[in-house]
């Protein structure tokens, strides 16, 4: 079996997906404008805005006997449903409840981003921080290009806290015994009876990450100066060059 054929066909496959999506859902399109309803698509991805839960209950019927019966297609009633604006996530965004909305990252998104951090710390406590701050950049860079249209600041400030915060961590296991904890707290800055009782307080790495002798000791400059990526930072710089 060729595993390097079927990885290629199935980026092929994956890559065609939306162009074909796109060219059968057109009709789609066509007739939610005929009958003067406001909608986004994207793929095989829509979103239709109505007044009401009940044209919402209307609407999404009848979208579904167009396509049963028009595109031969069936509606995957399991991602399908009627709600309010701001309960429905669209290509990993969402809307604030506020009368201006605000766009902001969806909650999925952020779950999903943490999962494959974590999957990239794994077995991190073995490397160099210059080695793990390296690969898990690309992620952190790539995910803040994306979500460069959010208007809610404080989602990107508590991902860049929780980053610094798992590096903290792996920090902190890398010293492994409470002397060399002691030993690094004071080089990092911290007097020596705070950085002894710090050290030997018999807590675990999580909650000494997160702790003021840490955030102290290992302050977000400090990380600006590693290299780290700040998503928060990272989606400011671009939006003032645009």
């Amino acid at each position: 079996m060729d595993s390097s054929a079927d990885g290629k066909k199935g980026r092929r496959k994956a890559a065609l997906s939306p162009l074909l999506s796109n060219i059968l859902l057109n009709e789609l399109d066509r007739e939610l404008e005929r009958r003067g309803h406001r909608f986004v698509r994207y793929a095989d991805d829509a979103n239709i805005y109505v007044r009401s839960c009940h044209a919402g209950e209307r609407v999404m019927a009848r979208a579904e006997r167009f396509l049963s019966q028009r595109l031969k297609l069936t509606l995957n009633r399991e991602k399908s449903r009627v709600a309010r604006p701001w309960g429905c996530d669209y290509l990993g965004y969402g809307m604030s409840w506020h009368q201006q909305p605000r766009l902001r990252v969806a909650s999925m998104s952020l779950r999903r981003l943490r999962d494959r951090l974590r999957d990239l710390l794994r077995g991190a406590r073995g490397r160099k921080m210059a080695s793990v701050i390296e690969r898990i950049n690309p992620v952190l860079r790539g995910w803040a290009g994306y979500f460069k249209l959010s208007q809610s600041k404080r989602p990107l400030e508590e991902i860049d806290g929780w980053v610094r915060r798992k590096l903290r961590c792996v920090v902190w296991r890398q010293w492994k015994q409470p002397s060399t904890r002691a030993s690094n707290l004071m080089r990092l800055g911290l007097s020596e009876a705070r950085a002894c009782k710090s050290a030997f307080n018999g807590r675990g790495p999580w909650w000494s990450s997160g702790a003021s002798h840490m955030n102290q000791a290992l302050p977000k400059k400090l990380w600006d100066q590693l290299g780290l990526v700040s998503v928060l930072d990272t989606i400011n710089r671009l939006n003032r060059i645009a």
